[in-house]
């Protein structure tokens, strides 16, 4: 016998008594006492239970655990299966499956699990954990009829609500047409009760969705919204939806949101919606709105500010923000923590921007060290080489720790991008090759190093870096972007210019940046009318100095030399320091 053969049957034997078969009597031990003396009162006899648990099913059990610990997982499962059929005991099934599952043995699982559930059709716990294994062996065609069995078992009052989680236990199946049809098929009972109709309508509508057919998901939401107008959800999947190829997306969001009753959640995630489609303009337009309607709805002027500094709008973001942390002042979940943060971290950039390092500094003081502490240690690192102390700011970004291979990753992104605020151009320039000699494929990092490129006047190194980008990840359209208004702004194949951005343009259609540089491409093509349609809607979705620099020039080229003015003055009050403003003033000798 190994030395160790009796601390594993005693470890053996431990295991065996945990197992809780369902027959096995409990009876309670008598307690010790200090006080031998002491007078304890007789308790009334226990009345004994025979166990399922006789002497071949304790060697059956024994030689299980026995196998498992002598590394035979597999005669272990098979001892404890044949256990399970013989007592009928759901605990033994579980143990039998969880085995399995740990030795990533899914077929194994699959057969105890549908033994179990033979064995106990009506076992909700054995249905589960049939469908799930199932799922995950990505057989979704069987699901059928466990699935309808599941929602049957479901209490009434639970079932729409487990009707609406469904979609989300499938988002990993390869087969999502398949899976579509096994779901609308199961759901079918539900689809005209009024009290699950809405829940089944969204859930046939995602996963519509997931299998690529929005013109039938947006059926399915139209359907469900005939069933309860008032509910969200339906609302929530048309956001997904949204695009310009479907109007009719946005339509039912605005429906809703008209209404009353509309709930500023739902609110919060249309301008969210519009912040990540570059519809700048109308997010604003709509958080004004909802920020006016629920003035103490804290998230909405947390977004609404920061809205705002994303189209240099300082002074009213600082109200906006103020306002949040006003509201947020009591609130300690983390949730409005990091929303405090986020708010004090851009107060201290505005304060930045403003000259005022020391308020600047204040603020930052106020900020709580979260996950997102790299952020925190970049703007205090901003501020150090605001003050001539650039080595001290780096050596700051430089302690963050590295714990994961993104930490280094962003950490080296975040020096790059210190080095570039303080024009050290051919510092990021080689800090970025450091990486990408490591790791040559990371499209971020060569779109970051291509702008440096440009910076140093290295137009061919650019170019080379963009088509580098564009060939890993087609579907990049900044890089699009870039390249085209570099060869648009040096008044270079313009024709080439102009495919580019339209690529890019594709892709993001309400980019105010986007619509710049097809804008300035129509300019340098002596199309002056269509530069400043586009420039002019561009300016209105985002007031950034360089797209005032170029309408402004577009403007003064058409003789509208007043209304060029007015832009560049305005322009000037937000950014005085803008490298391109300055320069197309001083090349067009305007004095303002």
């Amino acid at each position: 016998m190994d030395y160790y053969e009796p601390m594993k049957l005693a470890l053996c034997l431990a295991a065996l008594l945990a197992l809780p078969l369902a027959g096995l009597a409990q009876t309670p031990s008598t307690p010790a006492t200090d006080t031998p003396s002491a007078t304890v009162t007789p308790e009334a006899p226990t009345e004994l239970v025979n166990s399922a648990l006789d002497a071949p099913l304790f060697y059956e059990l024994l030689l299980s655990e026995l196998s498992l610990q002598n590394g035979d997982p597999a005669t272990g499962y098979g001892l404890l299966l044949d256990a399970a059929r013989k007592t009928n005991d759901a605990g033994l099934y579980q143990r039998a499956v969880d085995l399995a599952l740990q030795t990533r043995a899914g077929d194994a699982a699959l057969q105890a699990a549908r033994a179990w559930r033979q064995a106990q059709p009506t076992s909700r716990p054995a249905i589960q954990i049939t469908l799930q294994i199932l799922i995950a062996l990505n057989r979704v065609g069987e699901i059928g009829d466990l699935l309808a069995s599941e929602l049957a078992a479901t209490p009434a009052a639970e079932r729409a609500n487990a009707i609406t989680g469904i979609p989300f236990g499938l988002t990993r199946v390869s087969d999502k047409v398949l899976a579509d049809q096994v779901v609308e098929r199961v759901l079918a009972p539900y689809l005209t009760d009024t009290t699950t109709a809405a829940a089944a309508w969204t859930t046939v509508g995602r996963m519509r969705l997931m299998a690529n057919q929005p013109q039938s998901t947006l059926e399915a939401i139209e359907r469900a919204q005939s069933f309860s107008p008032r509910t969200a959800g339906p609302v929530l999947l048309a956001l997904e939806l949204m695009r310009p190829e479907q109007p009719q997306a946005e339509a039912i969001v605005l429906r809703y949101l008209a209404q009353a009753d509309a709930e500023p959640d739902v609110s919060m995630a249309y301008a969210r919606t519009l912040l990540e489609t570059r519809r700048l303009a109308d997010a604003q337009a709509h958080l004004q709105q909802l920020t006016r309607t629920q003035p103490d709805y804290a998230p909405g002027w947390l977004i609404y500010g920061l809205s705002l500094m994303q189209t240099n709008q300082p002074q009213t973001a600082t109200v906006a923000l103020q306002r949040y942390l006003a509201l947020n002042a009591n609130t300690t979940s983390e949730t409005h923590r990091r929303g405090k943060n986020q708010a004090l971290l851009t107060l201290s950039q505005i304060a930045e921007k403003n000259g005022n390092l020391a308020e600047a500094s204040r603020l930052l003081d106020q900020v709580e060290a979260t996950d997102d502490s790299l952020g925190l240690l970049s703007r205090r690192a901003t501020l150090l080489a605001k003050q001539g102390k650039m080595e001290q700011a780096q050596a700051l970004i430089q302690s963050y720790p590295e714990q994961t291979p993104a930490d280094a990753r962003l950490k080296l992104l975040a020096e790059a991008q210190l080095l570039r605020e303080q024009q050290q151009y051919r510092a990021a320039f080689d800090l970025l090759s450091t990486w990408l000699s490591r790791e040559p494929n990371d499209t971020d990092m060569l779109y970051e190093q291509a702008l440096l490129a440009e910076k140093l006047d290295q137009v061919a190194t650019m170019e080379r870096l963009l088509r580098q980008v564009i060939a890993l990840k087609p579907d990049y359209y900044h890089a699009y972007n870039a390249l085209g208004y570099s060869l648009a702004d040096r008044n270079l194949r313009l024709d080439e210019a102009r495919q580019l951005v339209e690529k890019a343009l594709k892709q993001a259609p309400q980019d105010p940046m986007i619509q710049d540089s097809m804008g300035w491409v129509e300019f340098r093509s002596g199309n002056y009318a269509e530069a400043v349609r586009l420039l002019r809607s561009a300016f209105q979705a985002q007031p950034d100095p360089e797209i005032a620099a170029h309408l402004g020039e577009a403007l003064w080229q058409m003789n509208q030399r007043d209304s060029a003015q007015e832009i560049w003055k305005a322009s000037l009050r937000l950014d005085p320091n803008n490298a391109v403003l300055r320069e197309t003033l001083k090349r067009l000798h305007v004095k303002l």
